[in-house]
């Protein structure tokens, strides 16, 4: 029962950071929770539902506030699912540490960009006609190297909007219904490896909810473009660090 609260604490904590950025916690939780003692693929299996539950909690309230670009995320959703397979199937033939390397290249000048990088502000009705064209070319980037390193594709799609000119907020809540069905894609790969437990699922579940609607209100009515920028930026060196540290441990 104490790993299963404790489990439940830092996913609130976790989530509510990740939601405002547009990343599933499941990086993160991963780890934790195989360090608590949890099975590996229980770990995966219920970081990668957490992942779902937490981003349709915050989409929710994305929808209300039409932060989504609709147009940008369906082509995105379809492109990414058609690729991500191609993209794993390239990977069984290339070096897997050095493609790792490369992607903590990319998460390093991502996270500089969001961090000393200031787009030119999209115009509306340029944004409009560009929007499903854009789409289609960054759900087939991210699709194909998440394939290709085995890691979320949010990770590429926030900078990447971001890099385009699009609004932050809604680079981020865009992304964030994205990985609803990319991590339950996930989970149910994961799950037939493994057994889910009922009261770890439940009250992580239930954090996750609780820090997705935190971290939404605070992305939708506490920060500014700015902030928000700033928080993805702090995230991408984040995971970039993680990624690091298992490359050289």
């Amino acid at each position: 029962m104490v790993i299963t609260a404790v489990a439940g604490v830092i996913t609130f904590i976790f989530t509510t950071l990740l939601t405002i950025a547009g990343v599933g916690a499941a990086f993160i939780l991963i780890p934790v929770f195989i360090g608590l003692g949890i099975d590996i693929y229980m770990a995966m299996a219920t970081a990668l539902l957490l992942n779902s539950v937490a981003m349709i909690f915050a989409s929710y309230r994305f929808i209300q506030k039409k932060l989504i670009l609709w147009r940008v995320a369906v082509p995105i959703l379809i492109v990414a699912t058609v690729l991500s397979p191609l993209g794993a199937y390239v990977s069984k033939g290339l070096d897997r540490e050095l493609l790792l390397w490369l992607f903590v290249g990319f998460l390093l000048f991502a996270a500089g960009m969001m961090l000393f990088y200031e787009p030119r502000k999209k115009e509306t009705e340029a944004e409009k006609t560009g929007q499903m064209a854009y789409g289609l070319a960054v759900g087939g980037f991210a699709g194909f190297l998440g394939g290709l390193l085995g890691v979320g594709g949010g990770n590429f799609i926030v900078p990447v909007l971001v890099w385009l000119g699009y609004d932050p907020k809604k680079a981020s809540a865009t992304t964030s219904f994205i990985v609803i069905f990319s991590s339950f894609s996930g989970f149910l790969g994961h799950a037939s490896l493994g057994n889910i437990s009922l009261p770890l699922l439940g009250f992580t579940a239930i954090a996750s909810a609780l820090g997705a609607v935190a971290g939404a209100w605070l992305m939708t009515d506490k920060l500014n473009r700015k902030q928000v920028k700033l928080i993805i930026g702090i995230v991408l060196l984040g995971i970039a660090a993680k990624m690091v540290w298992n490359l050289l441990s």
